[in-house]
């Protein structure tokens, strides 16, 4: 233990503590812009500067470790007017020249710029903002770059290589003409990026935001031509009442129907009918290939940031990979089938929109294979604008439950929504499926919880099917990397974002790990309280199968329900 003593407080420490969090440990806020718990240590911006006895320079508390004997000041009359300096020389290279930018800004309710402005007391702006002059990145169908925003604090870049492995972004230039960029500036769309939002999560000042598809979603809604139905993701409903004050973990899912109901939509449809659906397909599949020497492990493929992924960095693996679409575009492919031709709505004149805890979601729907099952995908974030938008009280809503046809689901299809969720409500299906048995103990916990790396082997009948989840793209590539060197498994669940769709690109903001334990704590909350905890007992599924599709893996669900995988170049 380390003796230290701040702001006249002595304490005792852990050897390697960073004067930043000892700070903490005695109840004091020291101000911090690139700091991230769950990134490297950058100490770029210097905010987070304080006065040491003894030395010369003020020093950056998040990356300087406590020594023996330590006398630390961290708000001295120097230390607060190098901070409101540095600040004001960062805001200069934000984007100021417009005078509304925070009227209009996607972070303008929830900017860290705005709170730092708060916590140094800036009461001026002395300095006139440089013209950066840099053009918007338009290129991705998921996420749009700001760079007149940009405060070059690295958090993206960190993010996107240490979370995601991937490394789309890159500091360019020197002194004050540096710049965060992608790849040769080639744009988001035109890299291996994959879509997943992580970075919009990193990023403190709105630089970079969602594609946003809500003001189509309005036009449609107003035009009486077009039959409007709209599903929602296992994810949403659990954090969707955060971006309303909540705290994280609120179940919220029949005041957000009721919502959606009173914004015009014409059917308010569950994405967990589809998950259900997903394992009734993914599951026969799995069967089929262990029973028939096909290719194994299988891995599964509601994850779109995941399926670019694989295309890029693994394509001699796409044959592994579960032919089953995501269930949200499962759900859009049988509302213009099944739904159109039940009630005889022409399809042409139906619009399929989906909130998603993913901005990989508005990738999927354009993908070729599929296009015109889904025609929008919102964020839940853009969900929370269009309420607000109009006024809705939604925290006091009565509330409502999904429509008929496609709104029944399980508790299975829920935990979809986090890490290991899929694998687990597969193994509930797969088991009773394969030995005809009630299955003895339902909940699968080796494969739950925030580990990157999780493994796990089940009894089913006389097979000992080896599974596997990984979440976070770092992880994957871990994961697939033990697979390519001979690791051997049956089933294989990947997710692109920590924690799985609870800690998704669109999910409000702040998504850090503690926000996604509450998250997946109110999933598993959720499947204890359904009435059916397993996807093949979800009585609408069951009907749909009776009347539409005849049995998983037929013809025709392989014709509406199924895709194929493109390899891409790096």
């Amino acid at each position: 233990m380390i003796n230290v003593t701040i702001d006249g407080q002595k304490l005792q420490v852990p050897e390697g503590t960073t004067i930043l969090n000892a700070a903490k440990m005695a109840h004091i806020k020291i101000p911090t812009l690139c700091y991230s718990e769950e990134l490297s240590i950058y100490g770029g911006c210097r905010i987070c500067v304080v006065e040491v006895e003894n030395e010369r320079l003020l020093q950056p508390s998040c990356a300087v470790a406590v020594k023996e004997g330590m006398v630390v000041k961290t708000h001295t009359p120097k230390v607060r007017e190098v901070r409101k300096t540095i600040f004001e020389l960062m805001i200069a290279s934000h984007d100021l020249g417009c005078k509304l930018n925070c009227l209009t800004c996607s972070r303008g309710d929830n900017c860290d710029l705005q709170r730092l402005a708060q916590e140094l007391g800036i009461r001026e702006i002395r300095l006139n903002a440089l013209d950066k002059n840099m053009s918007n990145d338009y290129s991705s169908y998921s996420i749009v770059r700001e760079p007149n925003k940009c405060i070059s604090c690295h958090r993206c870049v960190r993010r996107c290589e240490e979370i995601q492995g991937i490394g789309i972004f890159t500091k360019a230039n020197r002194g004050p003409a540096a710049v965060i960029t992608t790849f040769k500036n080639k744009g988001m769309g035109n890299l291996e990026c994959v879509n997943c939002g992580q970075c919009i999560h990193a990023c403190p000042t709105g630089a970079l935001h969602e594609v946003y598809h809500y003001e189509n979603v309005w036009d449609a809604l107003h035009d009486p031509t077009k039959h409007v139905v709209v599903q929602t993701a296992p994810a949403v409903r659990v954090a969707l009442a955060e971006a309303f004050g909540e705290k994280p973990g609120r179940i919220f899912t029949e005041q957000m129907v009721a919502a959606l109901k009173r914004l015009g939509f014409d059917k308010v449809f569950d994405t967990d009918f589809s998950a259900d659906l997903t394992i009734m397909e993914e599951g026969t599949e799995l069967l089929g290939r262990i029973q028939n020497g096909g290719t194994l492990p299988m891995l599964t493929s509601c994850s779109p940031g995941w399926i670019k992924f694989i295309e890029h960095f693994y394509p001699e693996f796409l044959d592994n990979i579960s032919s089953c679409k995501s269930p949200q575009q499962m759900l859009g492919a049988l509302v213009k089938s099944y739904y159109a031709e039940k009630n005889n709505i022409p399809k042409e004149d139906i619009v399929v929109v989906s909130i998603m805890p993913c901005t990989a979601k508005k990738y999927e729907a354009r993908r070729p294979e599929m296009t015109g099952d889904v025609d929008y995908a919102l964020t839940t974030r853009e969900l929370a604008m269009m309420i607000k938008e109009v006024g809705i009280d939604v925290l006091n809503l009565e509330g409502e439950d999904y429509d008929k046809l496609m709104g029944s689901s399980s508790g299975a299809a829920v935990i979809f929504g986090a890490t290991g969720g899929v694998m687990e409500a597969a193994l509930r299906t797969v088991y009773e499926i394969l030995t005809g048995e009630e299955l003895p103990g339902i909940d699968f916990t080796p494969v739950r919880g925030i580990e990157g790396i999780k493994e796990a082997e089940v009894k089913v009948g006389d097979l000992t099917l080896k599974a596997a989840v990984a979440h976070g793209l770092s992880n994957v590539r871990r994961l697939m990397n033990m697979i390519r060197d001979g690791k051997e498994y049956h089933f294989i669940e990947m997710m692109a974002c920590p924690g799985g769709c609870i800690g998704g690109g669109g999910q409000p903001i702040p998504t850090d790990m503690e926000v996604v334990k509450k998250r997946m704590e109110a999933i598993y909350e959720s499947d204890l309280a359904h009435g059916y905890r397993k996807s093949h007992e979800n009585p609408e599924v069951q009907q749909l199968y009776d009347e539409y599709l005849g049995k998983p893996g037929s013809h025709k669900a392989h014709k509406l329900l199924h895709t194929h995988y493109t390899p891409r170049g790096l």
